[in-house]
């Protein structure tokens, strides 16, 4: 039998967002026959060992931040020799690609793009250098990993790649776990047989939105929104799940609209889909966004979704699925509308058990 390939997956930690969520899930995957797996956390100390994936070697660099961690990630892939890096996040891209002249020159680069680079670069708190970056790194991949076409289109267009360099591949789901784990929604629902659509019992609905807190992510047009939902369903609750720049602003946000109270900002989750069985429906609230992987394990669960048009293929994923309501505009007064409209329809614990065509 021939050799397996040495494998090393790059995430800056355990749990985190989407993209971290995605190369846990490559890596417990992935053939222990084909390949000899390794999985480098850069900014993680300790692990929970119940976390990590079975037959991975797992390397926790414990460095303070991820720009940090360069020597500390250098040492790392000198001494492995991998045949190929995958790196899963933008910034960590970065990193890896600055330090690719000084890798092993038989170690193939790949980077998995997780964000629309327009949008990046459209907004206001982004240094002035990130055009720069992936304009001089990118270019040093072997590949880029792109979830779609319009994503690789708009990566073009921005940094003026060559689309020769792209590969499109979209995000993995677990999607027996999805439904596993959705499967438990009904039994603890307390729902009567009787009980119509729209009534809610005791708690009252809980929302879940997954995502780093960016202002792509929209998830201020949410508390609007839900501000709006709450004189309807007073029992009504949010749960938030994810980390980035703007928590800060967001927490303020829930003080002065009144909501602090039922909103819940959980941190990340190492499987969003763990959630589920809690939550009444998922939203998607961006302003921007391709197919995020807790969107498609929602899909693939059976959650009831709201969702603003946040790009073509949200619409394509989306439109005439059963359980879907979607929200005429990008705004907190249509993402109002949308959630009314399917928490007036819905039973508690209700799920949409979806056929999972388009759902690549």
């Amino acid at each position: 039998m021939a050799d397996k390939l040495r494998l090393l997956l790059l995430i800056p930690q355990l749990g985190g967002g989407g993209a971290e969520q995605v190369t846990t899930l490559l890596a417990r995957g992935l053939s222990r026959e084909k390949y000899e797996l390794h999985l480098g956390l850069v900014t993680q100390k300790q692990l929970d060992i119940e976390a990590v994936p079975a037959g991975v070697a797992v390397h926790a660099l414990g460095s303070p931040r991820v720009r940090t961690g360069a020597l500390r990630l250098l040492r790392l892939i000198r001494g492995l020799q991998p045949d190929l890096v995958l790196s899963g996040t933008a910034h960590l891209n970065f990193l890896v690609l600055l330090l690719r002249p000084f890798c092993p020159r038989s170690t193939r680069v790949l980077v998995r793009q997780n964000v629309i680079v327009s949008s990046v670069l459209a907004f206001e708190g982004a240094p002035w250098y990130t055009r720069l970056l992936y304009r001089t790194l990118y270019p040093r991949a072997d590949r880029v990993i792109c979830q779609s076409d319009a994503m690789a289109n708009d990566l073009c267009r921005e940094v003026g790649l060559r689309r020769g360099q792209i590969a499109i591949l979209s995000n993995p789901v677990d999607i027996g776990s999805s439904r596993a784990e959705n499967g438990l929604a009904e039994r603890k629902s307390g729902r009567q047989p009787d009980d119509p659509p729209g009534y809610w019992a005791d708690a009252g609905p809980c929302l879940l939105a997954v995502g780093p807190l960016t202002r792509e992510k929209g998830f201020d047009l949410l508390l609007e929104a839900l501000a709006v939902v709450r004189v309807r369903f007073p029992q009504i609750s949010l749960v938030v799940s994810g980390t980035g720049t703007e928590e800060s602003a967001l927490k303020t946000q829930c003080r002065s609209l009144g909501v602090e109270a039922v909103v819940r900002f959980a941190g990340p989750a190492e499987r969003t889909s763990t959630l589920h069985p809690q939550a009444s429906l998922f939203v998607l609230s961006s302003r921007r966004d391709d197919i995020p992987s807790s969107l498609l394990e929602a899909v693939a669960g059976g959650l009831p979704i709201v969702a603003t048009p946040a790009s073509s293929r949200v619409i394509d994923l989306l439109r005439g699925r059963p359980g879907i309501w979607l929200a005429h505009e990008i705004s907190s007064r249509a993402l109002a509308t949308a959630l009314l409209k399917a928490l007036e329809q819905l039973s508690p614990g209700q799920r949409f058990y979806r056929s999972l065509r388009s759902l690549s």
